[in-house]
């Protein structure tokens, strides 16, 4: 097989993924936005919005690293509505795949999937509150206590990989010579092919992680904080307080 067929059967294959990922988060919006009560959804996501920045009030205050937080924050864990960008992936698919590179596409492979979990997530957990009495009173024993009875350990496991998985994935754009013009060049290009929302999403995460300078520390502290938070609602150990291991701050020149 030529190296172009490769390529060719690559960008096929991603495509496949991608559409899977925005089909799937497409209808489990509908699900959730056919619900009677579907502020429910909104009451649990601005929970967990706070609870992060809680947990990452160090690294949001780290000079090095309060970009790519911001990012994680707001990007892959925000309250902010993505049907627009949903809706854009959903339309522009193949002219992503004339567009991008595959490693940039396979960022937003990631994200979809991350984005489709979390979703999935979210309806059980509401499903869980509403059993336990509501999603106007939600709090750390609560929040625990529904998280437990949703079960799901293994996608619960997947959800912090991919955390990892996106993070890395950025930091190779970052190593990819002239990345940073093509993506700058793809604005005015992106916005006429109607690929804003996404080509804002790639920009706003490599400019983040280029500015890190290598985001080994950062992740790893994400997935610790993670994985012990995951175990404690579990009941695999004591909920620990969040933050944990404050990142180190830079050394002043």
């Amino acid at each position: 097989m030529s190296s172009e067929e490769s390529s060719a059967r690559s960008e096929e294959a991603i495509g496949v993924q991608l559409r899977r990922w925005v089909d799937g988060v497409r209808a489990l919006r509908c699900q959730r936005s056919a619900d009677p009560e579907a502020e429910d959804y909104l009451r649990l996501k601005a929970w967990q919005s706070g609870r992060l920045m809680r947990t990452y009030a160090d690294l949001l205050e780290n000079p090095r690293y309060h970009a790519a937080a911001e990012f994680f924050l707001g990007e892959l864990y925000g309250t902010k509505d993505f049907a627009a960008r949903d809706a854009e992936l959903e339309r522009i698919v193949p002219t992503l795949e004339r567009m991008l590179p595959d490693r940039a596409l396979t960022t937003i492979v990631q994200a979809m999937r991350m984005d489709y979990l979390s979703e999935s997530l979210d309806i059980d957990m509401v499903t869980q509150l509403r059993r336990l009495g509501g999603c106007n009173r939600v709090d750390d024993d609560l929040y625990r206590e529904a998280y437990r009875a949703c079960g799901r350990h293994a996608d619960r496991e997947e959800q912090i990989a991919l955390i990892g998985r996106i993070g890395r994935s950025l930091d190779r754009l970052t190593r990819i010579p002239l990345i940073s013009t093509t993506l700058r060049l793809m604005k005015g290009p992106a916005e006429m092919a109607g690929l804003a929302r996404v080509q804002n999403f790639l920009q706003t995460g490599f400019d983040a992680f280029r500015r890190m300078k290598g985001a080994d520390e950062f992740l790893a502290t994400i997935n610790d904080r993670e994985t012990e938070l995951m175990r404690g609602w579990f009941g695999e150990g004591e909920p620990p307080p969040p933050p944990i291991k404050p990142v180190r701050r830079p050394a002043r020149p």
